[in-house]
């Protein structure tokens, strides 16, 4: 049971570890797309700048005036617009009009959308949206940019924006709005259609494999742990050679019992048997065959014992020793004669041990009648069965003997 209970902790931590290994991977997924979405609209982010650098550089750019491309209502110049002829005028372009007409092409293109803004807009609708107005707020207390991740109608886009810093030819618009060269006097915000979905179900199956394979394989670890523990359990209890239980095992037993029948004021009987002339038997055998005997004679008295209550175990050496709960001492001389006469029908021969020439058991019988529940009874009634059996082996051996106090 303690094995089955440690296999089932290492089962939860096991779960726990994989559990754990698929959260991280997880965020680690959701890191590594927010690094290439921020990337990305980086990059845009900077082909912009550079782009309006190009354009301020030159005081802005002249293009045909088209029906897309109308004079700009709010650039203050004198020399904004110039007719060459009947069928051409130019106009001239400033770095936010640029800015504007790339990202309408832009978002007909890719759906990437580019919004440049302040909080001091010259045009109107360049006012900044709520999000905006927030991060162009936090740009002026010294953040250097702001993203997120938001859906909409179903979609999943990612949010970017970084400050627009007044360099010295941004002066000729924006000096008389009160702007100094460094100062924060906007922002372009760039939002991106995300479709970098995290494969969940993959990385789940995945983890779920791994956990099914440790699974299978501290379950068969389990098994054969369980397995080893059963027969150090056994051999702990069990007596090697003859396969019956150890005399560590009998005390036990004998302890509950014996306290049982107390409770109960019901009897304890107690058969004490050595095999007559064993050592004789070794010596003229020798031990291999000696080893034999013992497993045949421990077979003949368990064999004998019917009841599940009933208890044989191997005392030491040549001994034997039987538990019979509930039995009167009637009933335990009637067991104790039934296994000697199964042990003499084994006929295994033993020459030189006369006058039967075959082995033979002695068998002494003590019961608990009278007795208290001290420890020392307990002890006392194994010590009364070893003398019934003295009294069995000095009466000419091969027989049974209660044990008589008088």
């Amino acid at each position: 049971m303690k094995y089955k209970n440690l296999i089932a902790i290492i089962i939860v931590i096991w779960f726990t570890l994989v559990a754990s290994s698929f959260l991280w991977n997880l965020s680690d997924r959701k890191k590594e797309q927010k690094h290439i979405a921020l990337q990305s609209a980086k990059s845009i982010f900077n082909y912009i700048i550079i782009t309006r650098l190009w354009n301020a550089r030159y005081g802005g750019v002249y293009v045909n005036v088209t029906k897309g491309t109308k004079p700009n209502p709010y650039l203050d110049d004198p020399m904004r617009d110039i007719r060459i002829n009947d069928n051409l005028t130019l106009t001239k372009i400033n770095p936010a009009y640029m800015t504007r007409q790339i990202s309408e092409i832009a978002q007909k293109k890719d759906g990437v959308h580019f919004h440049i803004t302040s909080l001091k807009p010259i045009r109107p609708q360049n006012k900044p949206t709520k999000k905006e107005k927030e991060f162009l707020e936090a740009f002026e207390k010294g953040e250097k940019e702001k993203s997120m991740f938001f859906e909409k109608n179903n979609k999943k886009y990612f949010f970017y924006m970084a400050p627009l810093i007044t360099k010295k030819p941004c002066l000729k618009c924006h000096a008389k709005q009160g702007y100094k060269v460094g100062d924060v006097r906007g922002g372009i915000s760039v939002t991106l259609p995300f479709v970098m979905n995290i494969q969940i179900v993959p990385l789940l199956f995945g983890h779920f494999l791994i956990f099914i394979s440790g699974l299978l394989g501290l379950i068969i670890l389990g098994g054969e742990l369980n397995e080893a523990y059963d027969k150090i359990k056994k051999q702990a209890v069990i007596d090697a050679l003859t396969g019956v239980p150890n005399r560590r095992n009998f005390m036990e037993t004998l302890f509950k019992e014996f306290n049982r029948s107390i409770r109960s004021q019901k009897p304890l009987s107690v058969i004490m048997c050595d095999i007559d002339n064993f050592k004789i038997f070794n010596d003229t055998y020798g031990h291999k065959e000696g080893d034999k005997c013992l497993k045949k004679v421990a077979q003949a008295v368990q064999s004998t014992l019917k009841r599940a209550s009933d208890f044989c175990a191997r005392y030491g050496g040549e001994e034997f020793i039987v538990i019979l709960p509930n039995t009167e001492i009637e009933g335990a001389m009637y067991i104790a004669e039934k296994i000697r006469t199964n042990v003499e029908k084994l006929k295994i021969p033993n020459e030189k041990s006369l006058p039967y020439k075959i082995v033979t058991l002695s068998l002494g019988v003590a019961s608990t009648k009278g007795f208290d529940s001290t420890s020392e009874n307990k002890e006392e009634l194994i010590k009364q069965a070893d003398i019934a059996l003295y009294k069995a082996k000095n009466s000419g051996r091969n027989q049974v003997k209660v044990y008589d106090k008088d």
